[in-house]
């Protein structure tokens, strides 16, 4: 078996530091020891140690431990990680224990079982790999956090500084947070501010799209599973909850969970715990939710719709972000942050904004918002050729959205004649306008599910799959 780990012994009996190297060096890749504890900082210096075997009295007679202590805060103030093993006579577990209440591991007791040593020493470079794994991993999330892909919350509007407002406020706190807007408004930036600020910052922040998330899947994925408990579960899954504990998870698009689902979802951050698919032990989870939805606030208050409790449960503070045609004064800042941007990404010459372009932008209405515009300035930054960007760099003659651009209403031919309906709030979102078709044809034929579902074209059994899909 390959031997791994560093172990530092320290000591200032030198039978000891000879017999501790004799046995350990057939288990340890590397064993080290030093008799003067005024030694310990230049060896962790020149060396990482998996663990440290510590005597807790230095000097002939003495026996209070006091050294013991002294020399355990230094090396825990050099590694606060570090994997201390505390070295003490017999009689002396009083002293030993207070040392762990302190921020040792363990303890040997002299003299020693052989046994005893390797399986303590064996266990504590685990615990220092563990330590290590998760240090890395917290590194790793923190860099994720701060880099999420060049996007920040940018512009001086005084709808934003009240958005940063509230965010700096509810941040410290593990309140619930529904985040509510438009598609391309940035909602996640925002989630993602609220993480960056909160006492969980060093912990994950996990997004998890519901609207991706398939109905006979929702379960295995946000709970876990464990091997076996269905045809395709071959190991053990951790499900999204239980990953996100001790961070901030992130639930967008949840206005598009069907409601039989979303009663599973309030009882689990009712109960903050979950029971993985195959399991009859639940899990305690600890995690701070913030939630996104495209709806508008009198489709949210539609029972029919959303679930009032579930609701009342993710908007203990509720920030709404406005879309960009309610704030043209940010465009012209947020233009320049993506043309810096992808200047730099497709190594191009930086160039600025013409008058008629920056006119341009500000008055169009971008029904795609801050994702639109981004998207108009990469394409910009790739195909234009002049010195300056030009209002037709970004063809936006070409795009839908312009004021009076479309009708409030849709005709429809149908067998009985032409009629017409308004159209919704929004954009022409193709979840929302089936929703209304089957809410419309239902109401209409007084909830005849044959009449309904031929007028729709569809089979009985389709027309009750998007039923229970929209939650009718």
């Amino acid at each position: 078996m390959e031997k791994r780990g560093a172990i530092l012994i320290v000591d200032d009996d030198e039978d000891i530091l000879v017999a501790g190297k004799l046995l350990l060096k057939r288990h340890f890749a590397d064993v080290v020891t030093i008799s003067q504890p005024n030694q310990i900082a230049a060896s962790m210096r020149k060396q990482d140690f998996d663990a440290i075997l510590l005597d807790m009295n230095f000097g002939p007679g003495r026996s209070s431990g006091e050294e013991g202590f002294q020399w355990l805060a230094e090396i825990l103030k050099i590694d606060p990680e570090a994997v201390v093993i505390m070295i003490t006579a017999h009689g002396g577990v009083n002293i030993a224990v207070e040392a762990m209440k302190m921020g040792a591991t363990d303890f040997v007791s002299k003299p020693w079982q052989n046994e005893k040593v390797v399986a303590t020493l064996s266990a504590a470079v685990k615990l220092r790999k563990t330590r290590n794994k998760a240090a890395t991993l917290k590194q790793a999330n923190r860099t994720l956090v701060e880099d999420s892909g060049g996007q920040q919350i940018i512009g001086n509007s005084e709808a934003l500084k009240q958005i940063q407002s509230i965010i700096e406020r509810t941040a410290p706190t593990d309140a619930n947070v529904l985040i509510v807007g438009e598609n391309g408004t940035g909602k996640e930036l925002v989630a993602r501010e609220l993480h960056r600020l909160s006492n969980r910052s060093d912990e994950i922040f996990l997004s998890v799209d519901m609207g991706a998330i398939s109905e006979s899947l929702f379960d295995s994925e946000l709970f876990g599973h464990k091997k076996g408990s269905f045809t395709d579960a071959k190991d053990d899954r951790v499900g999204r909850l239980q990953a996100a504990s001790g961070g901030t998870l992130f639930l967008d698009e949840i206005g598009n969970l069907p409601l039989h689902l979303q009663a599973k979802l309030l009882t689990v951050l009712e109960q903050r715990n979950v029971t993985p698919v195959g399991s009859n032990q639940s899990v305690p989870i600890d995690v701070r939710v913030i939630a996104a939805t495209n709806l508008t606030q009198k489709q949210l208050n539609d029972e029919s719709r959303f679930r009032q409790d579930l609701l009342f449960r993710l908007n203990t503070v509720e920030i709404e972000v406005p879309p960009l045609r309610e704030r043209p004064g940010d465009i012209e800042e947020i233009a320049n942050h993506y043309i810096d941007l992808y200047c730099r990404k497709y190594d191009k010459e930086v160039k600025k904004l013409s008058a008629d372009a920056l006119k341009a932008i500000k008055a169009y209405e971008w029904p795609g918002n801050v994702r639109a515009l981004r998207h108009a300035i990469e394409r910009a930054v790739i195909l234009s050729q002049d010195k300056t960007f030009s209002a037709s760099d970004f063809s936006l003659e070409s795009q839908p959205g312009s004021a009076g651009e479309v009708d409030s209403k849709l005709s429809l031919r149908t067998e009985n004649g032409g009629e017409e309906f308004v159209l919704p709030e929004g954009n022409l979102n193709l979840e929302k306008m089936e929703y209304l078709l089957i809410e419309r044809s239902l109401k209409k034929h007084r909830y005849n599910i044959s009449h309904a579902a031929k007028e729709l074209g569809l089979t009985r059994a389709a027309l009750y799959r998007r039923m229970e899909k929209h939650g009718f």
